[in-house]
């Protein structure tokens, strides 16, 4: 199984709504133990072996500003593949996660990356010059989920082309913002957001 909840949004910590901390904590942190939950007590129950990866991100390690709910959710997500990693291994269920850095989707980079400048920046702090490949990701979760792989247990592997280590980290860059950027920032992410209710709708 993978867990790929993800919620995204950056503010300033001082403008977020507790309905806007929760709406990105409820999906990151907790739909991800529910369902993580939910089927590890059915593969106890019948006696399965299992391999649950959880998609985190590099920020865990950094803890940027400006994304406090999603950094506190994905650090939270981090701490269960850790804990049931030692609770589940011995029925048979191992839980690791891999902390990707950027890796552009549309859904994301809309809400993350409002205007090129921004995502101009964001892909200069990486060593390798370069986003990654969702083949990349999907390579190194397959590796993970491979019985062949059955001695790791309770991990957390980078994918991020160097980025965390050269840079301080994902979005480390959002304290250069000004008051300027910060407004255009806010009124691209709530356009992103109104176009998604609209397509929901």
């Amino acid at each position: 199984m993978v867990n790929n909840a993800a919620g995204n949004s950056i503010s300033k910590s001082e403008n977020l709504t507790p309905r806007g901390f929760d709406a990105i904590s409820n999906i990151v942190m907790n739909g991800t133990f529910y369902v993580t939950r939910a089927c590890g007590a059915r593969w106890i129950k019948a006696g399965d072996a299992a391999n649950i990866v959880s998609i985190l991100a590099t920020y865990i390690w950094t803890g940027p500003a400006y994304l406090t709910p999603q950094v506190m959710a994905k650090a939270g997500v981090s701490a269960m593949t850790q804990s049931l990693a030692l609770e589940w291994e011995n029925r048979g269920i191992r839980l690791n996660a891999i902390a990707p850095g950027p890796f552009s989707t549309k859904g994301a980079w809309d809400r993350l990356m409002p205007n090129e400048n921004l995502a101009r920046n964001y892909t200069g702090t990486v060593p390798m010059g370069r986003t990654g490949e969702h083949s990349e990701l999907a390579n190194l979760a397959m590796f993970l989920l491979a019985d062949q792989c059955a001695y790791i247990n309770g991990a957390v592997i980078p994918i991020d082309g160097g980025q965390w280590l050269n840079s301080g980290g994902t979005f480390s860059w959002l304290s250069e913002l000004s008051n300027e950027d910060w407004v255009a920032v806010s009124n691209q992410i709530k356009s992103s957001n109104e176009q998604d209710k609209t397509k929901r709708s």
